[in-house]
């Protein structure tokens, strides 16, 4: 753990920080030598970089792992040594100089499919989008269609169910003090009919017996005079 530590950190300031500090001196200067010298030890650091990623994962167990790690980075760096420069050289250079028009061919082709391959599925992205969203606003119509039309509902069950409960009380009870109000006149209205034939009744047979008693008080008067 410690030597990781180390590791990182030696190729983090003397690796990254140190080259890229005379990098921007040799810039600065614009001097020739140095922007070869940094420009040779950028490439061979960007293939160990590279290299590292995997080797981090498969050999980091071997022992001395990390501290050789170390020594190659002091090897690229050192002006006695000069690794960067001789590795360029001697491997990086003709390699790539033998394979350069495979590799831009390769590059070439590389980024034409990749461009297409981002505009088909930028096509297949928006195309997805779209569907999603005009789904998602049918969606949400058909709720709101249906939440709209079980509110309608519900206002005309509740209208529907006041109506009834409202509605027959006084109906009821008009229908009641009518029908008290019929009876009253009704019985108003026959009362004094009643009792005129009533009257009538009695004073028929009344008048009958007075005609009978004067009939007979002038046959008794017709007979005395005789």
């Amino acid at each position: 753990m410690v030597s990781w530590i180390i590791s990182r950190l030696v190729v983090l300031i003397f690796g990254t920080l140190y080259p890229a500090y005379y990098s921007y001196k040799a810039v600065k200067s614009k001097d020739i030598k140095e922007y070869v010298k940094w420009m040779m030890y950028w490439i061979i650091f960007a293939l160990f970089m590279t290299l590292e990623t995997f080797t981090d994962i498969f050999l980091c167990w071997f022992p001395f792992y990390y501290e050789l790690k170390i020594a190659f980075v002091a090897w690229l760096l050192s002006p006695y040594t000069k690794g960067s420069s001789l590795l360029y050289r001697k491997f990086v250079h003709p390699t790539l100089s033998s394979k350069e028009k495979e590799i831009d061919e390769c590059l070439i082709q590389a980024k034409d499919r990749s461009y297409d391959a981002l505009v088909h599925f930028g096509k297949r992205g928006l195309n997805v989008a779209a569907s999603a969203a005009v789904t998602a606003a049918a969606k949400g119509q058909g709720a709101l269609s249906e939440r709209l039309r079980s509110f309608s509902m519900q206002d005309l069950s509740t209208i529907r169910g006041d109506s009834p409960s409202a509605s027959p009380v006084p109906a009821r009870t008009t229908s009641k003090s009518t029908k008290t109000k019929l009876s009253r006149s009704a019985t108003q209205g026959t009362e004094p009919s009643d009792t005129g034939e009533t009257e009538q009744k009695v004073a028929q047979p009344k008048a009958a017996a007075v005609k009978r008693t004067e009939d007979s008080r002038t046959r008794t008067s017709l007979k005395k005079a005789q």
